[in-house]
């Protein structure tokens, strides 16, 4: 393996257009849930991850659909993950799913369902 052997990716919808700011913040929610998730469920990721230095990688997929049914593999391969709904108080409706979080969970898991997906 790499010099990282933990990864957290955060996953968004490249159809929504969202700002740069929009997407920080997007971003920060999911870091912080899947991280909170892998807190909760493995805490040995977590301590790993947290070690090595929280690395974190930006991905995107092609619109809702895409991110669900990553949601759904996350789940079946047992990888802590958040998915983000936005409540609509500034960019897009209430209720608009932006992005996911998956991990920290060992690399080599994580790349199974990301590893193919373009950086955001």
């Amino acid at each position: 393996m790499g010099e990282f052997e933990y990864k957290q990716v955060i996953v968004f919808r490249s159809d929504l257009k969202l700002s740069k700011g929009k997407i920080a913040a997007q971003a920060g929610h999911a870091a912080v849930s899947a991280a909170q998730e892998a807190h909760n469920r493995h805490r040995g990721w977590w301590d790993s991850w947290l070690f090595e230095g929280q690395r974190k990688v930006a991905v995107k997929v092609k619109d809702e659909k895409e991110l669900l049914e990553l949601e759904e593999q996350a789940n079946d391969l047992g990888l802590p993950n958040a998915l983000i709904v936005d409540r609509g108080l500034t960019e897009v409706p209430p209720g608009t799913v932006t992005c996911l979080g998956i991990g920290p969970a060992p690399a080599e898991k994580v790349d199974r369902l990301t590893g193919k997906l373009k950086l955001l």
